[in-house]
């Protein structure tokens, strides 16, 4: 009864009107005597392919050693030649025809655009679609990922193409943005259209073999210092000042995460092996010898939590009853106040609550200690005048220490060399002197 394919599909042969016949035509034979009923409809909208393949140009097809263009079993007759076992396609004769002499996934990117259109311009292929799409050899191979395969075989579109055309046949810009923070220096990336569907084909971020070796956290750091590009292919700046809150200089070469980047590697901060569970007693000894591991991962904000607290109600950086004999443990220098404490505010305001001030010059008050502070304090001011700034300024030494005014108290002392302190600071001497300094 069928004689023919194109008795029924006309436009192959002509290359003009519709793929499918009009199911009216269809009554002809399936009149309910002839042949028993059809209910049959035209399929409705694009063709859901990323296929260029059009039947339009089946006339004007030729192929080598044969007349005229291909008849309709040459691509969708079935191996075994059984007439009226069709199949949609048959891509090894279509690669066949082509000079591709391999299966159809193994063919060289190159033959991919020979039959296949951009995904982007695919607009009828849903995500489904996409997601579904079959893995070629090569992306299954040892280091596709990991050892840049991938990232070779995408600049290998040639000097005028920034990315390979069988890139784009399958994958868009957002694909390679679920890995590539640094999308937007890579030329083949930019290159790619945009299509949000492309994310249909899930793929995973997943550590290279080297971040598993055992002594990679140690030596990280020098590799992202001398090859950051390396690692902004997959962490952002926030990857690193995840640990790195102390020091977000390290971080200063990466990128920070935004519009058109991926999210990157997702870093846990872990404790490291030696932060065992009693690390807390003795961790003051390594902060002092060796600060700069501290502060790899920590800030001065980490130490006061702990080191700030009331040392009169409760425990913490200071012993029991410190309070009581902490100006003498402050003028020893036992430990350095201003590490944790504004001396010239936070001892201040404690000191003015108790109604340790004094409301003229060296008058009783702070020094009440010592009631004859005031014959001894030169020594202590030579000895730790830092602790004298914390309430005194200038002006109430030359209260008394001027040359120009006030009690007249040498303020130099035994021994002075004026000559060799000029030379060293002469701005110090002008606060007395002015510009006409005495050379002895």
């Amino acid at each position: 009864m069928f004689a023919t394919c194109t008795a029924c599909h006309e436009q192959p042969a002509k290359g003009e009107g519709s793929l499918y016949p009009d199911p009216a035509t269809c009554a002809n034979c399936h009149d309910g005597t002839v042949e028993p009923r059809v209910s049959w409809q035209p399929p409705v909208g694009p063709r859901r392919t990323n296929l260029r393949f059009d039947h339009a140009l089946v006339p004007v097809m030729v192929r080598a050693g044969q007349p005229g263009p291909p008849g309709c079993m040459v691509c969708h007759g079935a191996d075994d030649g059984t007439w009226m076992a069709v199949q949609r396609v048959n891509f090894g004769r279509c690669l066949g025809c082509h000079g591709v002499r391999t299966a159809h996934l193994a063919a060289p990117d190159t033959a991919c655009t020979v039959c296949h259109m951009p995904l982007a311009q695919a607009q009828a292929l849903t995500r489904e679609d996409i997601a579904a799409f079959p893995t070629p050899p090569s992306h299954q191979e040892t280091g596709w990922v990991g050892g840049r395969g991938h990232g070779r075989a995408a600049q290998s579109g040639g000097r005028n193409a920034p990315v390979a055309a069988s890139c784009a046949t399958c994958h868009a810009r957002e694909f390679c943005l679920v890995c590539h923070v640094d999308a937007p220096e890579r030329p083949p990336i930019q290159a790619l259209p945009s299509d949000p569907r492309s994310t249909a084909i899930v793929v995973h971020l997943r550590p290279p073999p080297s971040h598993a070796e055992p002594t990679f956290l140690n030596r990280h750091g020098a590799t992202a210092r001398s090859a950051p590009a390396q690692c902004s292919s997959c962490h952002a700046r926030e990857s690193c000042l995840t640990c790195h809150v102390g020091t977000p200089r390290v971080a200063a070469a990466l990128p920070t995460r935004g519009a058109g980047r991926g999210i990157g590697a997702i870093i846990e901060r872990h404790r490291p092996v030696f932060h065992g569970p009693d690390f807390a007693r003795g961790h003051g000894a390594m902060a002092a010898r060796t600060p700069a591991t501290c502060a790899g991962c920590h800030v001065q904000g980490n130490c006061l939590e702990c080191h700030r607290l009331d040392a009169g109600t409760g425990p913490g950086y200071h012993p029991a009853a410190f309070l009581a004999r902490h100006p003498a443990a402050a003028y020893a220098r036992e430990t350095s106040c201003s590490d944790c404490h504004n001396t010239g505010g936070f001892c201040a305001t404690c000191h003015a609550a108790a109604g340790l001030v004094s409301s003229r010059t060296l008058q009783p008050g702070y020094h009440d200690a010592n009631s004859n502070f005031i014959g001894g304090h030169g020594q202590a001011a030579r000895q730790s005048l830092e602790t004298c700034i914390a309430c005194h300024v200038e002006r109430d030494c030359l209260t008394c220490h001027s040359s120009q005014g006030g009690r007249r108290f040498d303020p130099h002392g035994p021994g002075f060399d004026a000559e060799r302190l000029r030379t060293k600071n002469p701005q110090m001497c002008m606060v007395c002197h002015g510009t006409a300094i005495p050379t002895q």
